[in-house]
């Protein structure tokens, strides 16, 4: 054990008996830290040593990615990195990680759901994770049929071949539809058949916008097969010019959010996995000291 900042940082009997609830990282917090072959390795084996037992994988990180995506991703503070010429099933089992799911788009997904099944399969994991979309008005009730229809679809075709589909939300499920002035999510939660969609539920998400993540978590219940879990606060770095910071992504337990009760309730929805996702903000500018300074909240609670 040793403190960085104001976190205290723990490292994992490698021995102990795993968890039931896996802990996991995002691989988009490792964009920056898997330039080569030889980095990410050690990246995953540190993952390792501070406590996790898995990661969640990204399509378009796994596998060579055109430049436009590359772009965007990296304008929102997510590099893709270098991660589409290695063998990710070999580095994560070398490792001792489990693959927890596989996050890829929608579009992706219903060219072939059995190529994506293939491949999730291949990585070790029964979860395919579908995220918000792009260019898409979520405020538009004939647009929300169309993505539940292929929601439904996608999932029982997945359901078929011996996989989970889940959604993911951001904040933008909570806009209110024009007709009706129901949220987006609670439609998407309605029309969704439970037998063939999931969700993997981002409670930071629905913090940033001013809900409370712990009734939407209670209204999920068993449908809710994973957790994003992140905190939400602001970082001070030396003196401001005003009393008004920005609130951002924090290391577990170095924020606001009261992830004590959120976790009470993600335990009792029966989740199999909690995935840690701070892809900016990072103590000291580092990803990994922020993954190993969040391991202290998760080692404890999970």
């Amino acid at each position: 054990m040793r403190r960085l900042g104001h976190c205290v940082l723990f490292y994992w009997n490698r021995k102990e008996v795993s968890r039931v609830i896996v802990k996991a990282v995002q691989q988009i917090m490792l964009g920056k830290i898997t330039r080569t072959e030889k980095e990410t390795f050690a990246t995953l084996e540190t993952i390792k040593f501070a406590g996790y037992d898995g990661i969640e994988l990204n399509g378009f990180m796994i596998r060579p990615t055109g430049i436009l995506v590359r772009a965007l991703t990296a304008a929102a503070g997510m590099p893709a990195g270098r991660g589409g010429a290695y063998d990710w099933a070999a580095l994560t089992r070398e490792a001792g990680l489990k693959v927890v799911s596989l996050h890829e788009d929608l579009g992706t997904l219903k060219a072939d759901p059995e190529a994506v099944a293939q491949r999730a399969a291949e990585l070790g994991t029964d979860k395919v994770v579908v995220t918000g979309m792009y260019r898409f008005d979520y405020t538009d009730r004939t647009a929300l049929a169309g993505l539940c229809a292929d929601l439904n679809r996608c999932g029982a075709r997945l359901h078929a071949a011996g996989m989970e589909l889940l959604y993911h939300n951001h904040n933008v499920e909570l806009c209110r539809i024009s007709e009706g002035g129901e949220r987006a999510y609670e439609y998407i939660l309605r029309e969704t058949d439970p037998e063939a969609v999931g969700f993997e539920f981002d409670s930071y998400w629905f913090t940033e916008a001013g809900a409370d993540a712990g009734e939407w978590m209670e209204q999920l219940g068993g449908r809710m097969r994973l957790w994003h879990i992140n905190d939400r606060g602001s970082r001070q770095r030396g003196p401001s010019i005003t009393p008004i910071l920005k609130s951002d992504s924090m290391e577990l337990g170095c924020g606001n959010m009261n992830l004590d009760r959120l976790t009470q309730q993600a335990k009792a929805n029966g989740i199999q996995a909690v995935v840690l996702e701070s892809h900016r903000n990072h103590v000291e500018h580092s990803a990994i000291k922020s993954i190993q300074c969040s391991a202290a909240y998760l080692n404890q609670n999970f």
